[in-house]
């Protein structure tokens, strides 16, 4: 690598001297590296609130920690993560803060952006959900003909499909009987329809998760599903029944015909 294309950090000493220690392991295994340690295990793992986190099947040693260590200081990360919980715009190419934790937190955390609480606004909108939830999942939401929904059908792309989609996998075994769960996120029709050939109208709801309800893929993919449903149903009131928005832009999902306590907000931390 020349001079040019290296980056300030790999001229650093804890990275040299991490590069020189990452040259000694060449020639080792994981294997032996146990049997030169059977402690191994105890050393390089980490039980967390029921989560086993393994790292003991890496090549590295107690002297690698340090060397990660001293990068990690030399780096600035802790200055930098101090800055993130701040709420400082460290997200330059955009001018905005990023504040995913928040939505993760308990709200004991008193994350700021822009001067304002954001805590509180996280778990109201939680609250929310989870109210959502419990009346879809106990039937007293119901469709426009009276049905319960057991059809989940969530539309949207990149991380407004890939998040979801994911924690629903992970969770999987945890899922409630007779629910089914689909996700959309190619703008080529033939994913909506062939999800939709599964689906009844009358059972279904959609969750359109755009930031600004205008992102192309997911508008083209959610305006088809709208279609769907009211040639099906009969009338565009049903859309209420049967459509809820993850976005910030409330005009626009009022204008979609989705009624702004079902819209679950985020802010514009969120990138």
């Amino acid at each position: 690598m020349n001079s040019q294309s290296e980056s300030p950090l790999s001229q650093t000493a804890a990275w040299q001297a991490l590069a020189r220690h990452a040259s000694g392991f060449a020639d080792t295994g994981i294997s032996s590296l146990f049997k030169r340690d059977p402690e191994r295990f105890e050393k390089f793992s980490l039980h967390h609130h029921g989560i086993l986190f393994d790292y003991s099947k890496n090549l590295l040693t107690t002297e690698t920690l340090k060397l990660l260590i001293d990068l990690y200081q030399q780096a600035g990360v802790e200055a930098a993560t101090s800055a993130m919980v701040a709420g400082e715009k460290i997200n330059h190419t955009e001018g905005r803060a990023v504040l995913h934790m928040a939505l993760r937190g308990n709200g004991r955390h008193p994350f700021r952006s822009d001067g304002e609480e954001v805590a509180s606004k996280v778990a109201a909108v939680q609250a929310q959900m989870a109210s959502f939830v419990e009346r879809v999942s106990s039937g007293e939401w119901l469709g426009f003909s009276g049905k319960p929904l057991t059809h989940l059908i969530n539309i949207g792309i990149g991380g407004s499909d890939l998040g979801p989609h994911m924690v629903c996998e992970a969770l999987k075994p945890y899922a409630r009987a007779g629910v089914q769960a689909d996700f959309v996120s190619n703008v080529d029709g033939t994913h909506l329809a062939e999800v939709l050939k599964r689906a009844d109208a009358g059972q279904t709801l959609f969750i359109i998760s755009s930031k600004t309800f205008t992102t192309q893929e997911t508008m083209t993919n959610a305006n088809s599903a709208r279609r769907w449903l009211i040639e099906r149903l009969g009338s565009e009131a049903a859309v209420a029944n049967h459509f809820v928005a993850v976005s910030t832009n409330l005009e626009a999902v009022e204008q979609f015909g989705i009624h702004p306590d079902n819209m679950f907000r985020f802010w514009e931390w969120v990138g």
